[in-house]
């Protein structure tokens, strides 16, 4: 609590600001149809780097009030049916804009913030970084934020049930995935494979990912990529208004309901948002899976200015979730069985109330984001604080078995110099301090404490057409495991042994991004990454709910360090959108789970129940991994859209030439959507899809081959003008045809669970 109080004074400090900022500056301009000259109202326009939005009036004309009155800024603006526009705005010049757009059917994210340092177009990113809208997470159905985002070409989740998602980025996860929220990475326990990401999905204006190596901007953790969870920008000066979500889902019964409002007073910013989830078992043909639900209540608010000098937020949240855990799959029959061997029905296995075992999670955050214009340049910081608290009820509902408490303490301070938009230097500072207790009757990883520290240098050279950049990083990580005894009465075990490590590693990234042709741009990048071994591969010892194994630790462990190059060609044209990435990554000291030669131990319980299960020990090699992305997005018609991706990655074990473990199978998706244009309505969509799954045949020796499927999805909504806004309808369908199978990386598979079968979801999204 010391660390939180430390937030809030420093944003009291900031708050002062105000008294010595200049008197207020406003920026003016106008959209335009490109082609007709006529007024475009309701456009929006995004100023990223300030947290600044406004829209244009019936005129077409837009003002930002409470703006700096130097420096210089990319400006984004979107209308839907014309093509995303961007460019860089001098503040001190005090000239209007003007916006001329092209009409275009195709959807693009113009500006992206991930994986540089400041607001970037897209096109002179060198990393491929993709952007999902919050329409599209809506409209996914999904149970949680990772599956929201799971048909993005390159990206796979490692799912436990409805409520349990980790993002694998290229075959890459777990700690070789960075997550960020509020602008700070989480911390949640992420090695473990039913700890998912403990965000309010309803809280994601968007989401970026960023696929491949990011270790120069982001550390230790960003080996593999980032995903990046974007709150919505401040409402406009003098704006006050909010939104209620909801939807239900036939498969699990899931409501869920969000309620946000949100305000600009004079540049006093504020933001409130309550959620809540709750589902009893998914389920496929004839079968509901017991004890599968979860419940979640989320709970968040933002407070900040928005100033001539810069602006600085405040967010505030708690995440907090109960999920059931599985602990044995169907007999021979396909029935799931209670305690004394009998079947449970399906009206039983729909209750909501939650049985032993499960899991109850609570997250807390206090982020502080600013940037605050200094000397001509940019200081952007995030400092955070968060504290896991993981328990894990398995005997009885009163006492935990697992109980872990991890705090977190992170900082990130970039300064970007003052430039005139060529060269763009920046410099950075980066860290987090961590400790974990044990505090339950069962230990899987020990007490520890963690120190991280990392400093690096980018610079990019912009030019007519396109943009070059680089950067070095230097990364120290110290991370103390305890000794942890185990007491029996009589005697005590000694559970872990005391270890101290310390891993070190420069990094550097070498990118360009070009336009080589009229729409065609060419981007590439030559990145290193590096990420220290987490808790449990270097300590743990045991098992627990959910995982089916016993984990053993070994902390004489290496860093990875990873080089891989990555070149990408898209090409953009008003009916046609073509996109291709090939991609080699080579991982040294690459760490893997084994269960070698199929070892098994016999574990006991505090009621002196035995259970054999097989051990996974933590083991390293050299690795690579190569594959590709490819997209095809085009309109037949104005009216009709046709979207298909492809992904395949590889992963080879180089000592033995056989295949990694829990690489994820190759898929196709297609999607046809068809959106009329029907008088009184906005939006309107129909669309059908398939999802195309491989078989994945290439296995390490413990895995079992997983077979091909094809999915069936369908949707239809459209959105109503109203005083306060868009309202918006839709009912999306997934797995239509009650497909039986299988996903590869879905743990419930050793159990012979299938994945969920048909699900029907019905949502509305009302403006206030």
């Amino acid at each position: 609590m010391k660390r939180l109080q430390i937030l809030v004074t420093v944003f009291g400090l900031l708050l002062s600001l105000n008294t010595f900022a200049n008197s207020l500056v406003s920026i003016k301009g106008k959209v335009v149809d490109a082609n007709t000259q006529a007024p475009l109202a309701g456009a929006t326009l995004y100023i990223s780097d300030l947290k600044a939005s406004t829209s244009t009036n019936a005129n077409g004309e837009f003002t930002f009030n409470n703006i700096p009155s130097k420096g210089k800024f990319l400006l984004e603006v979107r209308y839907l049916g014309y093509k995303t526009s961007s460019k860089l705005i001098d503040l001190a010049a005090q000239q209007d804009i003007s916006f001329a757009l092209e009409p275009s059917v195709i959807e693009s994210a113009e500006v992206v913030i991930t994986g540089t340092p400041f607001s970037a177009n897209n096109k002179t990113n060198s990393l491929a970084v993709v952007s999902v809208s919050r329409d599209k997470l809506a409209q996914s159905a999904a149970t949680n934020l990772v599956d929201a985002i799971a048909k993005v070409p390159g990206v796979s989740q490692v799912t436990t049930g409805g409520a349990i998602s980790k993002p694998t980025i290229r075959g890459l996860g777990y700690n070789r995935v960075l997550t960020m929220v509020d602008g700070a990475r989480e911390e949640g326990q992420q090695w473990g494979d039913e700890h998912g990401v403990q965000v309010d999905q309803f809280s994601a204006a968007r989401i970026e990912v960023l696929k491949g190596p990011a270790s120069l901007l982001y550390g230790s953790d960003a080996l593999g990529g980032v995903i990046n969870i974007i709150d919505d920008l401040v409402p406009a000066e003098g704006t006050y208004n909010g939104n209620f979500t909801t939807n239900y889902n036939t498969n699990g019964g899931l409501t869920a309901s969000s309620l946000m409002m949100q305000g600009n007073t004079n540049g006093f910013v504020y933001r409130g948002r309550v959620s809540y989830k709750n589902a009893y078992g998914f389920g496929y043909k004839n079968q509901i899976v017991p004890n599968a639900g979860f419940n979640e209540i989320n709970t968040s608010a933002m407070l900040g200015l928005n100033k001539t000098w810069g602006y600085t937020h405040l967010s505030l949240s708690r995440f907090a979730t109960n999920i059931g855990l599985v602990e044995d799959g169907p007999n021979e029959d396909g029935n799931f069985l209670d305690e004394d061997g009998n079947v449970i029905s399906k009206s039983e296995a729909k209750s909501r109330s939650l049985n032993l075992p499960f899991q109850n999670i609570n997250h807390y955050r206090a982020a502080l984001n600013s940037n605050v214009l200094l000397g001509g340049g940019q200081l952007k910081s995030t400092f955070a604080f968060q504290r896991n608290i993981r328990k894990e009820f398995e005997e009885t509902k009163d006492e935990p078995g697992l109980n872990l408490g991890l705090n977190s303490y992170t900082y990130d301070v970039k300064y970007s110099f003052a430039n005139n938009g060529v060269w763009e230097p920046t410099i950075g500072l980066q860290g987090m301090y961590q400790t974990n207790r044990n505090s339950g009757e069962e230990f899987l990883v020990p007490d520890y404490n963690s120190n991280n520290v990392g400093a690096f240098a980018y610079l990019k050279r912009n030019f007519e057409n396109g943009a070059i950049n680089a950067g070095v990083r230097y990364d120290y990580k110290k991370i103390d495991g305890k000794d942890l005894f185990e007491d029996h009465g009589d005697h005590q075990d000694q559970v872990f042994s005391a270890f101290d490590n310390s891993f070190s590693n420069f990094t550097g990234s070498l990118g360009f991004a070009f336009d080589i042709a009229k729409n065609l741009n060419l981007k590439g990048n030559i990145g290193s990454g590096f990420r220290a071994p987490n808790i449990a591969e270097l300590g743990a010892n045991g098992k627990h709910e959910g995982t089916f194994r016993y984990e053993i630790g070994n902390s004489s462990l290496k860093q990875e360090t990873s080089l891989q190059f990555d070149l990408g060609l898209t090409y953009q044209a008003e009916n046609i959108t073509l996109g291709l990435n090939a991609y080699s990554n080579k991982i040294y000291n690459y760490i893997y789970l084994s269960n070698l030669n199929g070892e098994t131990i016999v574990a006991t319980d505090h009621d002196g129940n035995t259970e054999t299960l097989p051990v996974y020990r933590f083991l390293q090699t050299d690795a690579s991994l190569i594959g590709g992305e490819a997209s095809v997005d085009f309109h037949l018609v104005k009216a009709l859209h046709f979207e298909n991706t492809f992904a395949y990655v590889k992963g080879t074990n180089n000592a033995t030439n056989s295949p990694l473990p829990f690489i994820p199978a190759a898929s196709l998706n297609n999607e046809i959507r068809f959106e009329p244009s029907i008088k009184g309505l906005n939006d309107s969509f129909i669309k059908v899809g398939l999802t195309n799954v491989f078989k994945q045949d290439r296995i390490d020796a413990f895995e079992t081959e997983t077979d091909g499927y094809t999915l069936f999805d369908a949707g239809i909504g459209t959105s109503f003008k109203t005083k306060k806004g868009k309202l918006n309808v839709w009912v999306t369908g997934q797995n239509l045809t009650n497909k039986l199978y299988y996903n590869h990386l879905s743990r419930y598979k050793l159990a012979k669970i299938y994945n969920p079968g048909r699900n029907v979801s019905f949502g509305i999204s009302v403006p206030l």
